[in-house]
């Protein structure tokens, strides 16, 4: 009994490995950036594919040729900057300087958008304002998250615990 339970949880492992495998992008990522908890600058003179940023601010003063993400963050796009993707922030604010420039759309949830008559954006602005935003796109994901490391736990704990018979 003991033996299938691990098999079954070194299963779990493995799919789990497979579908992250399967699931990451086949793209030439050298010039993307991802940082956790240290801002980025794109320099004036530098061309960048995707920009991410967790738990950081981003500042382009160059060329992003992908899109831009920040997540709890604010992000500047100053003047000559260029975005040719979209810009997103997740629980920050967005800064469009004067002669900025986003070829996409620019979508913040949690923050404002400052943004400069002479900045241009090609895309749509959508700002959804106030912290609920906030709770619904990183709380409700951990919530069924955490249902689900449950129902794994509830899961395992009802094939390894031993039936007991009842006597009357």
């Amino acid at each position: 009994m003991r033996l299938r339970v691990h098999l079954w949880l070194a299963a779990m492992v493995v799919a789990a490995t497979a579908l992250a495998r399967a699931s990451a992008p086949a793209q030439d990522s050298a010039h993307d950036r991802t940082h956790f908890g240290s801002d980025i600058t794109v320099a004036a003179d530098e061309e960048v594919g995707d920009v991410t940023c967790f738990g950081c601010s981003v500042r382009v003063r160059g060329h992003a040729s992908g899109d831009v993400t920040v997540f709890g963050g604010t992000v500047t796009i100053e003047s000559k900057g260029d975005v040719d993707g979209d810009l997103t922030s997740f629980a920050g604010n967005v800064a469009l300087e004067d002669g900025s420039e986003v070829d996409g759309d620019v979508a913040v949830f949690g923050g404002r958008v400052r943004r400069d008559p002479g900045a241009t954006v090609d895309g749509d602005v959508t700002n959804f304002r106030g912290t609920i935003w906030a709770i619904l796109i990183f709380g409700l994901p951990l919530v069924i998250f955490g249902a689900f490391i449950a129902l794994i736990i509830w899961v395992i704990r009802r094939v390894v615990s031993p039936s007991r018979t009842v006597t009357a």
